[in-house]
């Protein structure tokens, strides 16, 4: 026998790929943009599959269909929110999108997510690992990683990292189960405000980042490598196997309004 095909038989199968769903849609954003730079950015980077849901307008309220099945998260490894319905106000409706969470499946968490489902409850709050109820003024900030802070999700970003454009969330509490990796200094509040953090939520881990208001930011190199391994960590998988370039073809789009690529109003 030919010893490369020999050697071609003997070699580990290859993994499958990370099958992961973006949520998107809602208020205050160019998620039309947006969800691209997440999945062909992070497909570059590793062996990411995309299913991409973007629905819900740009409206705070929207109860989005995907949301109306119990199952709305099964086969998936990991679901990337970047949405914005911060008046979606029904606990059982919070309850349907935590639960596959708490239940195993990954979660990332980006900007304006953390300021959804406001149901009074805090169950979401407790989902996300910090609380935030508003943001400062926009303008760029400084990420410097916790002192000493050698995480994974942290594996390429640098000592300090100047956002292009910015606006900084204001986080009033973190979680018992919340492990701050990086904070900015906000100009209103004078605090080193949490940025970047991790948290274990029942059996689901869960990265989260308030960065990513506007697509400079998103789209940024040091942005999307943390995004990538804050995916790849929050499977519970090896980085080491997946952090391979993958065809970002495999994307699957449901467009709303294709020809939208303007920057986003200001947030109020």
């Amino acid at each position: 026998m030919n010893a490369i095909l020999l050697l071609a038989l003997l070699a580990p199968a290859e993994s499958p790929p990370i099958k992961a769903l973006l949520v998107t849609g809602g208020c205050c954003h160019d998620y039309n943009i947006q969800k691209l730079i997440i999945s062909e950015g992070t497909a570059a980077r590793a062996r990411i599959e995309w299913v991409v849901v973007q629905e819900g307008g740009n409206k705070t309220n929207s109860r989005i269909p995907l949301h109306e099945k119990s199952d709305w998260a099964k086969g998936f490894d990991v679901v990337v929110h970047n949405e914005c319905f911060a008046d979606v106000k029904d606990p059982k409706w919070t309850e349907n999108i935590v639960r596959p969470h708490r239940e195993g499946t990954g979660a990332v968490l980006i900007h304006c997510a953390m300021h959804c489902y406001r149901d009074g409850t805090g169950e979401w709050f407790k989902f996300c690992g910090v609380t935030s109820h508003r943001h400062g003024a926009h303008y760029p900030f400084d990420v410097v990683p916790a002192k000493g802070e050698k995480h994974p999700i942290l594996g390429k970003f640098p000592e300090r990292w100047k956002t292009p454009q910015g606006e900084l969330y204001q986080v009033v509490a973190t979680g018992e189960n919340c492990k701050p990796l990086a904070t900015a200094l906000s100009k209103e509040t004078k605090k080193d405000e949490v940025c970047v953090w991790t948290n274990q939520y029942g059996k689901g881990r869960v990265f989260g980042t308030t960065i990513g208001h506007y697509n400079t930011e998103m789209a940024d190199p040091i942005f999307l490598d943390m995004l990538t391994r804050g995916i790849i960590w929050s499977t519970g998988k090896d980085e080491k196997d997946y952090l391979k370039p993958f065809d970002p073809s495999k994307t699957k789009f449901r467009w709303e309004t294709p020809k939208d690529t303007k920057e986003p109003p200001t947030a109020k």
